[in-house]
Protein backbone atom coordinates (compact mmCIF):
# COMPACT_ATOMS: atom_id res chain seq x y z
CA UNK A 1 0.00 0.00 0.00
CA UNK A 2 2.92 2.26 0.55
CA UNK A 3 3.76 2.23 -3.20
CA UNK A 4 0.18 3.34 -3.86
CA UNK A 5 0.39 6.47 -1.74
CA UNK A 6 3.45 7.62 -3.60
CA UNK A 7 1.66 7.36 -6.58
CA UNK A 8 -1.24 9.02 -5.47
CA UNK A 9 1.23 11.85 -4.16
CA UNK A 10 3.02 12.40 -7.75
CA UNK A 11 -0.83 12.18 -9.35
CA UNK A 12 -1.31 15.33 -6.59
CA UNK A 13 1.55 17.31 -7.57
CA UNK A 14 0.55 16.59 -11.57
CA UNK A 15 -3.04 17.48 -10.92
CA UNK A 16 -1.66 21.04 -9.30
CA UNK A 17 0.12 21.91 -12.47
CA UNK A 18 -2.76 20.91 -14.70
CA UNK A 19 -2.44 17.79 -16.10
CA UNK A 20 -2.86 13.80 -14.49
CA UNK A 21 -2.40 10.27 -15.84
CA UNK A 22 -4.09 8.20 -18.91
CA UNK A 23 -9.18 7.25 -21.32
CA UNK A 24 -10.59 6.75 -25.01
CA UNK A 25 -8.45 5.41 -28.05
CA UNK A 26 -7.87 6.78 -31.39
CA UNK A 27 -5.97 5.43 -34.21
CA UNK A 28 -2.72 8.32 -34.73
CA UNK A 29 -1.64 9.93 -37.67
CA UNK A 30 2.22 8.45 -36.62
CA UNK A 31 3.81 6.32 -34.52
CA UNK A 32 7.39 7.48 -35.31
CA UNK A 33 6.85 10.13 -33.14
CA UNK A 34 4.35 11.52 -30.61
CA UNK A 35 2.42 14.75 -31.80
CA UNK A 36 -0.40 16.88 -29.41
CA UNK A 37 -2.11 20.02 -30.21
CA UNK A 38 -3.30 19.65 -33.77
CA UNK A 39 -4.71 23.11 -35.79
CA UNK A 40 -5.67 21.75 -39.47
CA UNK A 41 -5.67 24.08 -42.53
CA UNK A 42 -7.15 22.98 -45.99
CA UNK A 43 -5.13 24.23 -49.23
CA UNK A 44 -6.34 22.89 -52.35
CA UNK A 45 -6.32 19.66 -52.22
CA UNK A 46 -4.50 18.93 -49.99
CA UNK A 47 -5.03 18.46 -45.81
CA UNK A 48 -2.36 20.03 -43.39
CA UNK A 49 -2.23 19.43 -39.71
CA UNK A 50 0.33 21.50 -37.75
CA UNK A 51 1.16 19.88 -34.62
CA UNK A 52 3.23 19.93 -31.17
CA UNK A 53 5.88 16.95 -30.49
CA UNK A 54 6.04 15.37 -27.43
CA UNK A 55 9.70 14.24 -26.34
CA UNK A 56 9.19 13.46 -23.02
CA UNK A 57 10.93 10.15 -22.30
CA UNK A 58 8.83 7.34 -21.05
CA UNK A 59 7.80 7.88 -17.19
CA UNK A 60 8.06 11.13 -17.76
CA UNK A 61 5.98 13.82 -15.57
CA UNK A 62 6.56 17.09 -17.89
CA UNK A 63 6.25 18.31 -21.42
CA UNK A 64 9.40 18.41 -23.38
CA UNK A 65 8.34 20.05 -26.33
CA UNK A 66 10.91 22.09 -28.63
CA UNK A 67 9.01 22.34 -32.21
CA UNK A 68 6.32 21.85 -34.31
CA UNK A 69 5.49 19.35 -37.21
CA UNK A 70 3.49 19.42 -40.39
CA UNK A 71 1.58 16.43 -41.80
CA UNK A 72 0.05 16.22 -45.12
CA UNK A 73 -2.71 14.09 -46.30
CA UNK A 74 -5.22 14.02 -49.56
CA UNK A 75 -7.67 11.74 -48.23
CA UNK A 76 -7.34 12.36 -44.65
CA UNK A 77 -6.55 8.99 -43.47
CA UNK A 78 -2.87 8.18 -44.73
CA UNK A 79 -1.21 11.35 -43.64
CA UNK A 80 2.99 12.24 -44.62
CA UNK A 81 4.89 13.66 -41.70
CA UNK A 82 6.91 16.37 -43.74
CA UNK A 83 9.15 16.98 -40.83
CA UNK A 84 10.12 19.67 -38.11
CA UNK A 85 9.03 22.85 -39.76
CA UNK A 86 9.09 25.20 -36.67
CA UNK A 87 11.24 25.21 -33.66
CA UNK A 88 11.88 27.25 -30.41
CA UNK A 89 15.37 28.06 -31.88
CA UNK A 90 13.66 30.24 -34.73
CA UNK A 91 12.83 32.75 -32.23
CA UNK A 92 15.50 34.46 -31.02
CA UNK A 93 13.86 35.98 -27.86
CA UNK A 94 12.22 32.23 -26.66
CA UNK A 95 13.68 30.00 -24.25
CA UNK A 96 11.28 26.94 -24.26
CA UNK A 97 7.64 25.13 -24.62
CA UNK A 98 6.48 24.86 -28.34
CA UNK A 99 3.17 24.67 -27.49
CA UNK A 100 -0.08 24.62 -29.20
CA UNK A 101 0.20 27.01 -32.55
CA UNK A 102 -2.07 27.44 -35.41
CA UNK A 103 -1.59 28.25 -39.26
CA UNK A 104 -4.03 31.06 -40.67
CA UNK A 105 -3.15 32.22 -44.18
CA UNK A 106 -3.03 36.18 -44.44
CA UNK A 107 -4.45 38.30 -47.37
CA UNK A 108 -0.56 38.88 -49.02
CA UNK A 109 -0.91 34.90 -49.54
CA UNK A 110 1.68 33.60 -46.93
CA UNK A 111 1.17 31.59 -44.35
CA UNK A 112 1.08 32.99 -40.64
CA UNK A 113 2.00 30.50 -37.91
CA UNK A 114 1.25 31.58 -34.23
CA UNK A 115 2.51 30.08 -31.40
CA UNK A 116 2.83 30.11 -27.84
CA UNK A 117 6.39 29.70 -26.12
CA UNK A 118 8.12 30.42 -22.68
CA UNK A 119 9.23 33.97 -23.81
CA UNK A 120 12.55 34.07 -21.24
CA UNK A 121 11.67 37.02 -20.00
CA UNK A 122 8.97 38.23 -17.21
CA UNK A 123 5.80 36.35 -17.16
CA UNK A 124 5.77 33.21 -18.55
CA UNK A 125 4.42 32.15 -22.02
CA UNK A 126 3.79 34.31 -24.90
CA UNK A 127 2.27 34.20 -28.43
CA UNK A 128 4.95 34.46 -31.35
CA UNK A 129 4.09 34.84 -35.05
CA UNK A 130 6.16 33.08 -37.93
CA UNK A 131 5.62 33.40 -41.55
CA UNK A 132 6.32 31.41 -44.49
CA UNK A 133 5.50 31.69 -48.40
CA UNK A 134 3.62 28.17 -48.56
CA UNK A 135 2.40 25.88 -46.02
CA UNK A 136 5.59 24.32 -45.32
CA UNK A 137 7.58 27.19 -45.11
CA UNK A 138 10.41 27.74 -44.47
CA UNK A 139 9.05 29.68 -41.80
CA UNK A 140 10.59 32.36 -39.86
CA UNK A 141 9.64 34.54 -37.30
CA UNK A 142 7.57 37.39 -38.58
CA UNK A 143 7.99 39.93 -35.62
CA UNK A 144 11.30 39.69 -33.82
CA UNK A 145 9.03 39.83 -30.38
CA UNK A 146 5.73 38.07 -28.81
CA UNK A 147 2.37 39.66 -30.55
CA UNK A 148 1.12 38.91 -27.01
CA UNK A 149 2.77 39.26 -23.94
CA UNK A 150 1.98 39.37 -20.02
CA UNK A 151 2.81 42.99 -20.24
CA UNK A 152 -0.32 43.10 -23.32
CA UNK A 153 -3.69 45.32 -21.53
CA UNK A 154 -6.03 42.11 -20.79
CA UNK A 155 -3.65 39.79 -21.90
CA UNK A 156 -4.96 36.08 -20.46
CA UNK A 157 -3.83 34.76 -17.09
CA UNK A 158 -1.80 32.08 -19.09
CA UNK A 159 -1.46 33.34 -22.92
CA UNK A 160 -1.48 29.95 -24.71
CA UNK A 161 -3.72 27.98 -27.51
CA UNK A 162 -4.17 30.47 -30.03
CA UNK A 163 -6.64 29.60 -32.81
CA UNK A 164 -7.24 32.44 -35.36
CA UNK A 165 -9.80 32.65 -38.04
CA UNK A 166 -10.64 35.08 -41.12
CA UNK A 167 -14.27 36.08 -41.89
CA UNK A 168 -16.05 36.50 -44.89
CA UNK A 169 -14.63 40.39 -45.16
CA UNK A 170 -11.30 39.74 -44.83
CA UNK A 171 -10.66 40.42 -40.89
CA UNK A 172 -8.97 38.07 -38.49
CA UNK A 173 -9.54 37.47 -35.21
CA UNK A 174 -7.70 35.40 -32.51
CA UNK A 175 -8.89 33.86 -29.74
CA UNK A 176 -6.65 32.10 -27.12
CA UNK A 177 -5.76 31.49 -23.12
CA UNK A 178 -6.16 29.46 -19.92
CA UNK A 179 -7.09 29.40 -16.60
CA UNK A 180 -10.80 30.76 -17.64
CA UNK A 181 -8.99 33.77 -18.94
CA UNK A 182 -10.56 33.18 -22.80
CA UNK A 183 -9.03 36.46 -24.87
CA UNK A 184 -10.39 37.38 -28.42
CA UNK A 185 -8.49 40.28 -30.74
CA UNK A 186 -8.69 41.46 -34.12
CA UNK A 187 -5.32 41.44 -36.19
CA UNK A 188 -4.63 43.94 -38.75
CA UNK A 189 -4.13 43.04 -42.38
CA UNK A 190 -0.31 42.34 -41.45
CA UNK A 191 -1.26 39.74 -39.38
CA UNK A 192 1.73 40.52 -36.88
CA UNK A 193 -0.27 43.51 -34.84
CA UNK A 194 -3.28 43.70 -32.87
CA UNK A 195 -6.39 45.74 -34.38
CA UNK A 196 -7.91 47.61 -31.29
CA UNK A 197 -8.13 45.85 -27.24
CA UNK A 198 -8.22 42.56 -26.17
CA UNK A 199 -11.30 41.75 -25.15
CA UNK A 200 -13.15 38.95 -22.73
CA UNK A 201 -16.16 37.49 -24.31
CA UNK A 202 -19.12 36.36 -22.50
CA UNK A 203 -20.63 33.43 -22.93
CA UNK A 204 -18.29 30.52 -22.39
CA UNK A 205 -19.25 28.46 -20.41
CA UNK A 206 -16.38 26.24 -17.97
CA UNK A 207 -13.62 27.38 -20.36
CA UNK A 208 -10.15 25.86 -19.78
CA UNK A 209 -7.73 26.29 -22.58
CA UNK A 210 -7.75 25.66 -26.54
CA UNK A 211 -10.01 27.58 -28.40
CA UNK A 212 -10.85 26.52 -32.03
CA UNK A 213 -13.01 28.78 -34.30
CA UNK A 214 -14.63 28.23 -37.21
CA UNK A 215 -17.94 29.63 -39.55
CA UNK A 216 -19.99 27.43 -40.61
CA UNK A 217 -23.63 28.51 -42.48
CA UNK A 218 -23.41 31.68 -41.52
CA UNK A 219 -22.95 30.67 -37.78
CA UNK A 220 -19.93 31.35 -35.65
CA UNK A 221 -18.50 28.13 -33.64
CA UNK A 222 -16.02 28.20 -30.71
CA UNK A 223 -15.05 24.69 -29.55
CA UNK A 224 -12.46 24.56 -26.45
CA UNK A 225 -11.18 22.51 -23.48
CA UNK A 226 -13.25 22.15 -20.54
CA UNK A 227 -12.25 20.18 -17.39
CA UNK A 228 -15.45 20.81 -15.33
CA UNK A 229 -16.56 17.40 -13.45
CA UNK A 230 -19.95 17.66 -15.53
CA UNK A 231 -18.08 16.28 -18.72
CA UNK A 232 -14.83 15.03 -17.27
CA UNK A 233 -13.40 13.06 -14.51
CA UNK A 234 -10.66 15.02 -12.38
CA UNK A 235 -7.78 16.54 -14.64
CA UNK A 236 -9.24 15.46 -17.22
CA UNK A 237 -11.18 17.33 -20.10
CA UNK A 238 -13.52 17.10 -22.17
CA UNK A 239 -14.49 19.27 -26.00
CA UNK A 240 -17.42 21.70 -25.42
CA UNK A 241 -18.68 24.38 -27.95
CA UNK A 242 -20.58 27.23 -28.66
CA UNK A 243 -22.06 29.44 -31.15
CA UNK A 244 -22.72 32.90 -31.81
CA UNK A 245 -23.83 35.69 -34.44
CA UNK A 246 -20.84 37.95 -34.06
CA UNK A 247 -17.28 36.77 -33.87
CA UNK A 248 -16.79 37.93 -31.17
CA UNK A 249 -19.68 36.89 -29.36
CA UNK A 250 -21.87 36.88 -26.79
CA UNK A 251 -21.57 32.89 -26.43
CA UNK A 252 -24.09 30.65 -26.16
CA UNK A 253 -23.07 27.42 -25.06
CA UNK A 254 -24.60 24.24 -26.92
CA UNK A 255 -23.17 20.98 -25.16
CA UNK A 256 -19.99 19.11 -25.53
CA UNK A 257 -18.89 17.26 -28.45
CA UNK A 258 -15.86 15.39 -27.74
CA UNK A 259 -15.75 13.25 -23.92
CA UNK A 260 -12.42 13.26 -22.48
CA UNK A 261 -9.63 11.51 -23.92
CA UNK A 262 -6.81 9.19 -22.81
CA UNK A 263 -4.54 11.91 -22.12
CA UNK A 264 -5.63 14.38 -19.36
CA UNK A 265 -5.21 16.97 -21.89
CA UNK A 266 -7.78 17.77 -24.54
CA UNK A 267 -7.44 19.61 -28.21
CA UNK A 268 -9.70 20.33 -30.72
CA UNK A 269 -9.42 21.41 -34.59
CA UNK A 270 -12.54 21.22 -36.53
CA UNK A 271 -12.17 21.49 -40.12
CA UNK A 272 -14.55 21.02 -43.54
CA UNK A 273 -12.34 18.46 -46.10
CA UNK A 274 -13.47 17.32 -49.27
CA UNK A 275 -17.55 18.16 -48.27
CA UNK A 276 -16.47 15.76 -45.16
CA UNK A 277 -16.08 17.56 -41.44
CA UNK A 278 -13.61 15.93 -38.72
CA UNK A 279 -12.50 16.35 -35.50
CA UNK A 280 -8.76 16.21 -35.04
CA UNK A 281 -7.84 15.87 -31.50
CA UNK A 282 -5.03 14.07 -29.31
CA UNK A 283 -5.04 10.94 -27.13
CA UNK A 284 -2.72 8.76 -25.21
CA UNK A 285 -3.37 5.69 -27.45
CA UNK A 286 -0.18 5.60 -29.14
CA UNK A 287 2.07 2.30 -27.79
CA UNK A 288 3.84 3.98 -24.70
CA UNK A 289 1.62 6.89 -25.03
CA UNK A 290 0.73 9.19 -21.84
CA UNK A 291 -0.18 12.55 -20.60
CA UNK A 292 3.69 13.31 -21.80
CA UNK A 293 3.41 11.27 -24.72
CA UNK A 294 0.75 12.33 -27.11
CA UNK A 295 -0.58 11.35 -30.41
CA UNK A 296 -2.87 13.41 -32.50
CA UNK A 297 -5.91 11.75 -34.26
CA UNK A 298 -8.91 12.35 -36.76
CA UNK A 299 -12.73 11.12 -36.66
CA UNK A 300 -15.36 12.55 -38.65
CA UNK A 301 -17.54 15.28 -37.60
CA UNK A 302 -21.54 15.52 -37.96
CA UNK A 303 -23.97 18.24 -37.98
CA UNK A 304 -27.96 18.33 -36.70
CA UNK A 305 -30.23 19.40 -38.96
CA UNK A 306 -30.36 22.77 -37.01
CA UNK A 307 -26.52 23.30 -36.56
CA UNK A 308 -25.81 22.18 -33.61
CA UNK A 309 -23.22 18.92 -33.70
CA UNK A 310 -23.19 15.33 -32.73
CA UNK A 311 -20.90 14.12 -30.87
CA UNK A 312 -17.90 13.07 -31.89
CA UNK A 313 -17.63 9.06 -31.77
CA UNK A 314 -13.89 8.04 -31.14
CA UNK A 315 -13.31 5.46 -32.96
CA UNK A 316 -9.36 4.34 -34.17
CA UNK A 317 -7.01 1.93 -32.24
CA UNK A 318 -7.57 -1.81 -32.64
CA UNK A 319 -10.95 -2.78 -32.73
CA UNK A 320 -13.17 -6.18 -31.78
CA UNK A 321 -15.92 -7.33 -34.30
CA UNK A 322 -18.97 -7.17 -32.78
CA UNK A 323 -17.78 -4.97 -29.34
CA UNK A 324 -20.54 -3.09 -28.21
CA UNK A 325 -18.35 -0.83 -26.10
CA UNK A 326 -16.65 0.99 -29.02
CA UNK A 327 -20.16 2.63 -29.36
CA UNK A 328 -20.83 3.09 -25.76
CA UNK A 329 -20.20 6.01 -23.08
CA UNK A 330 -18.69 4.86 -19.79
CA UNK A 331 -20.07 5.77 -16.34
CA UNK A 332 -18.73 4.61 -13.11
CA UNK A 333 -19.89 5.45 -9.41
CA UNK A 334 -16.05 6.25 -8.42
CA UNK A 335 -12.82 6.71 -10.43
CA UNK A 336 -9.39 7.74 -8.61
CA UNK A 337 -8.27 11.39 -9.76
CA UNK A 338 -5.11 9.77 -11.55
CA UNK A 339 -7.32 6.85 -13.16
CA UNK A 340 -9.39 7.05 -16.26
CA UNK A 341 -12.87 5.75 -16.55
CA UNK A 342 -12.26 6.02 -20.45
CA UNK A 343 -9.75 3.47 -20.66
CA UNK A 344 -12.34 0.63 -20.30
CA UNK A 345 -14.04 0.83 -23.83
CA UNK A 346 -10.59 2.30 -25.60
CA UNK A 347 -10.10 -1.06 -27.94
CA UNK A 348 -6.59 -1.85 -26.31
CA UNK A 349 -5.80 -5.39 -25.82
CA UNK A 350 -3.34 -5.51 -22.18
CA UNK A 351 -0.37 -7.47 -22.47
CA UNK A 352 -0.93 -8.10 -18.60
CA UNK A 353 -3.11 -6.81 -16.02
CA UNK A 354 -0.38 -4.36 -14.78
CA UNK A 355 -0.27 -3.07 -18.45
CA UNK A 356 -0.72 0.62 -17.36
CA UNK A 357 0.47 2.21 -20.84
CA UNK A 358 -3.38 2.92 -22.51
CA UNK A 359 -4.69 4.11 -19.17
CA UNK A 360 -7.02 2.04 -16.58
CA UNK A 361 -9.88 2.50 -14.74
CA UNK A 362 -9.48 2.06 -10.94
CA UNK A 363 -11.27 3.04 -7.78
CA UNK A 364 -8.39 3.31 -5.78
CA UNK A 365 -9.04 3.85 -2.25
CA UNK A 366 -12.52 3.02 -2.57
CA UNK A 367 -13.57 -0.77 -1.00
CA UNK A 368 -16.17 -2.74 -1.11
CA UNK A 369 -18.54 -2.70 -4.02
CA UNK A 370 -18.45 -0.09 -6.91
CA UNK A 371 -19.86 0.04 -10.22
CA UNK A 372 -19.36 0.76 -14.21
CA UNK A 373 -21.41 0.78 -16.64
CA UNK A 374 -22.32 1.47 -20.30
CA UNK A 375 -24.74 3.73 -21.69
CA UNK A 376 -26.17 3.23 -25.73
CA UNK A 377 -27.84 6.34 -27.05
CA UNK A 378 -30.49 3.26 -28.03
CA UNK A 379 -31.22 -0.13 -27.04
CA UNK A 380 -28.81 -3.02 -27.63
CA UNK A 381 -28.96 -7.22 -27.87
CA UNK A 382 -26.62 -7.79 -25.25
CA UNK A 383 -25.35 -11.66 -23.84
CA UNK A 384 -22.05 -11.46 -23.29
CA UNK A 385 -19.31 -9.53 -21.46
CA UNK A 386 -15.27 -9.68 -21.45
CA UNK A 387 -13.27 -8.06 -18.65
CA UNK A 388 -9.70 -7.85 -18.43
CA UNK A 389 -9.25 -7.18 -14.58
CA UNK A 390 -6.13 -4.31 -13.55
CA UNK A 391 -3.77 -4.91 -10.65
CA UNK A 392 -1.22 -2.56 -10.13
CA UNK A 393 0.23 -4.54 -6.78
CA UNK A 394 -0.04 -0.83 -5.52
CA UNK A 395 -3.59 -1.10 -3.37
CA UNK A 396 -5.69 -2.42 -6.53
CA UNK A 397 -6.15 -6.40 -6.73
CA UNK A 398 -8.13 -8.74 -8.34
CA UNK A 399 -11.54 -8.36 -7.11
CA UNK A 400 -13.18 -11.17 -5.34
CA UNK A 401 -16.83 -11.01 -7.16
CA UNK A 402 -18.60 -9.05 -9.80
CA UNK A 403 -22.44 -9.07 -11.21
CA UNK A 404 -24.24 -7.80 -13.98
CA UNK A 405 -27.02 -5.65 -13.99
CA UNK A 406 -29.58 -4.27 -16.72
CA UNK A 407 -31.66 -1.45 -16.92
CA UNK A 408 -34.77 -2.40 -17.29
CA UNK A 409 -36.54 0.69 -18.02
CA UNK A 410 -37.23 2.00 -14.27
CA UNK A 411 -34.11 0.71 -12.31
CA UNK A 412 -31.12 -1.83 -12.16
CA UNK A 413 -31.45 -5.90 -11.98
CA UNK A 414 -29.28 -8.89 -12.03
CA UNK A 415 -29.14 -10.16 -15.82
CA UNK A 416 -31.25 -13.58 -16.32
CA UNK A 417 -29.16 -16.53 -16.44
CA UNK A 418 -25.40 -15.24 -15.37
CA UNK A 419 -22.66 -17.65 -15.66
CA UNK A 420 -19.62 -17.03 -13.22
CA UNK A 421 -18.24 -13.49 -13.03
CA UNK A 422 -14.72 -14.58 -13.77
CA UNK A 423 -11.96 -12.66 -11.57
CA UNK A 424 -8.75 -13.92 -13.14
CA UNK A 425 -6.00 -11.89 -14.30
CA UNK A 426 -4.20 -11.58 -17.28
CA UNK A 427 -6.90 -12.42 -19.32
CA UNK A 428 -10.85 -11.68 -21.00
CA UNK A 429 -12.82 -13.07 -18.40
CA UNK A 430 -15.83 -14.00 -20.02
CA UNK A 431 -19.44 -13.77 -18.51
CA UNK A 432 -22.36 -15.20 -20.21
CA UNK A 433 -26.42 -14.56 -19.90
CA UNK A 434 -29.62 -14.70 -21.26
CA UNK A 435 -29.80 -11.87 -24.03
CA UNK A 436 -31.36 -8.72 -22.60
CA UNK A 437 -32.10 -5.42 -24.41
CA UNK A 438 -31.38 -2.02 -22.94
CA UNK A 439 -29.87 1.23 -22.79
CA UNK A 440 -27.62 0.56 -19.77
CA UNK A 441 -25.30 -2.61 -18.65
CA UNK A 442 -23.72 -2.11 -15.32
CA UNK A 443 -20.63 -4.06 -13.62
CA UNK A 444 -20.76 -4.08 -10.06
CA UNK A 445 -17.51 -5.18 -8.82
CA UNK A 446 -16.87 -6.38 -4.97
CA UNK A 447 -12.91 -5.66 -4.04
CA UNK A 448 -11.09 -7.91 -1.52
CA UNK A 449 -10.74 -7.03 1.92
CA UNK A 450 -8.24 -4.37 1.94
CA UNK A 451 -7.98 -3.44 -1.64
CA UNK A 452 -9.30 -1.65 -4.49
CA UNK A 453 -10.46 -2.77 -7.85
CA UNK A 454 -10.10 -2.00 -11.38
CA UNK A 455 -10.69 -2.72 -15.01
CA UNK A 456 -8.08 -1.84 -18.22
CA UNK A 457 -10.82 -3.15 -20.45
CA UNK A 458 -14.71 -4.09 -20.66
CA UNK A 459 -16.27 -5.57 -23.58
CA UNK A 460 -20.19 -5.95 -24.36
CA UNK A 461 -21.55 -8.30 -27.03
CA UNK A 462 -24.71 -9.16 -28.77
Amino acid sequence: MRRRWAAALTAALVLILGTATPANAGAPITTAIYTADPAALVVGDTLYLYTGHDEAPAGGTNFVMRDWHVFTSTDATNFTDQGAKLSISNFSWAGADAWAGEVERGADGKYYWYVPVNGNGAGWMDIGVAVGDSPLGPFRDAKGGPLISDSTPNSSPLNIDPTVFTDDDGQVYMYWGSYYGLRAAKLNANMTSLNGSVVTPSGVSNFWEAPWMFKRNGVYYLAYSANDSACSAPGYACIRYATASNPLGPWTHRGVVLDQVSSTTNHPAIIEYKGQWYMVYHNAAAPGGGNFRRSVTIDKLYFNADGTMQKVVQTGGPTTPGNLAASATPYTSYVSSWETLGAINDGYTPANSADHSHGAYGNWDHQGTEWIEYRWPSAQNISRIQTYWFDDDQGIDLPASCQVQYWNGSAYVNVPGQSSCGVAGNTFNTTTFTSVNTTRLRLNITSKSGFSTGVLEWRAFS
